[in-house]
């Protein structure tokens, strides 16, 4: 666990497992210290405030449960320059320590936790140094642009012992831990199948901000396919087990892609700057199977079906439909406004409801963030989970996970020939 240390009765000195320098004497077995662990950011740009690095890792980073935790201590950007820009803009401590070089970064030996958040496709040489050095990661999912990538990554870190997480967050969002709760406790009984409907993934069918424009390209790694399917077909898993086998099938509906520059006024036309041919289908069909299991109460042969198409709703429809359908009851998650319900919903909440076949009736179940998450910008509020389990260490998807992930997705998608 790193920055948590618990000293015996009559120790005189004792040594943080993060800061092996810092000495503390004459310490009884009710003291703990509470040594903050040291985070370099890679990918916190003055440039792109929007960026999920602001978005979601800082408000953690800078909340009082964050503060107590967690300590920023250096950024790596593009340029030492760069770098500089971004500590001055998001009033960083003048101590912050600027970086051009992933190697510079992992030659600081005053960084416990390196936490990238860059393009898909740079993730790999930000982070291998750090890895290397022994540092721990927390990368963003997808961990890398492929499945070969992301298992050189985590073979890295086993070689040089290094912990790690990725930013797999729907794993541990409330909403994930209550839908899995009410299956394993038996409310519904046997799961005999269950069905998800999405559409989302992004804010059009055919429109891409500038700064996205890389989503129309498979080979960069970070795209609707990775990410929007990537990260709800976890959370299905995360809930009901590994389907296994599965079966995928894909379309690419609208291969132009326009790229158009925001509106200058609400509802007003987006300039287009170019049209790209994307090789990233944009309708995405799994079926398989659910697997027995001791604590998931499963039917042999359970079915599992997966479908989510990139672009709008058709209007008054929700954005996700999950059924879970059992022996006694049925579970119904409905998620009105958004597909990633790894994130979660500002406007409409998301509601989960539980149909008892016996009486016919219908419950809604409550569920919600606690703290220290529950006031944070809602982008944040699952990666705040993520840290929090980090620092406590366990509970948290690491990198053999992601390579896990990896592997299924990439499996699937290698019969297509869009």
């Amino acid at each position: 666990m790193g920055h948590i240390t618990a000293h015996q009765e009559h120790s005189s000195t004792a040594a943080s497992p993060f800061h092996p320098s810092t000495k503390v004497p004459h310490l009884q077995s009710t003291d703990i210290i509470m040594a903050p662990i040291r985070v370099a950011l890679i990918g916190l740009s003055a440039s792109a405030k929007t960026s999920w690095a602001s978005r979601a890792h800082l408000p953690y980073l800078l909340s009082p449960a964050g503060l107590a935790k967690f300590e920023i201590v250096a950024l790596l950007n593009s340029s030492v320059a760069a770098a500089k820009s971004a500590i001055a803009e998001y009033n960083l401590p003048a101590t912050t320590r600027a970086y051009g070089d992933p190697a510079a970064l992992a030659a600081d030996p005053d960084v416990d936790l390196v936490v990238c958040n860059t393009r898909v496709d740079k993730h790999a040489e930000t982070i291998r140094p750090s890895l290397a050095a022994g540092k721990s990661v927390y990368s963003e999912w997808p961990l890398a642009q492929d499945a070969a990538h992301a298992r050189d990554l985590a073979a890295v870190a086993a070689k040089s012992d290094a912990r790690t997480v990725v930013g797999l967050q729907g794993r541990v969002a409330p909403l994930t831990v209550k839908v899995k709760a009410l299956v394993q406790s038996g409310r519904i009984g046997k799961v005999l199948s269950s069905e998800l409907r999405a559409t989302g993934g992004s804010n059009d069918r055919d429109v891409l901000p500038p700064g996205l424009a890389y989503f129309t390209q498979r080979e960069v790694g970070g795209n609707f396919y990775t990410i929007g399917v990537g990260h709800l077909f976890d959370l299905v898993q995360t809930v009901l087990g590994e389907a296994d086998p599965v079966q995928g099938h894909f379309q690419l509906q609208r291969p132009l892609v326009h790229i158009a520059e925001p509106a200058s006024e609400p509802g007003g036309p987006r300039p287009v700057i170019e049209t790209l041919r994307s090789n990233v289908p944009d309708l995405v069909f799994f079926t398989g199977t659910l697997p027995e299991s001791a604590t998931t109460p499963t039917q042999k042969g359970a079915t599992l079906h997966f479908r989510f198409r990139r672009g709008q709703t058709f209007p008054g429809d929700p954005a996700v439909v999950w059924t879970i359908n059992g022996e006694k009851g049925e579970i119904r998650v409905l998620s009105p406004e958004v597909a990633a319900l790894q994130v979660g919903s500002n406007e409409q909440p998301i509601v989960v409801e539980v149909h008892d076949f016996a009486t016919d009736t219908v419950d809604r179940i409550p569920w919600a963030w606690d703290e220290p998450v529950a006031g944070l910008p809602m982008a944040s509020r699952n990666v705040g989970l993520l840290y929090e389990a980090f620092a406590k260490g366990e509970g948290y998807p690491t990198f053999e996970d992601a390579v896990a992930r990896h592997v299924q997705l990439d499996g699937l998608l290698a019969s297509w020939e869009g």
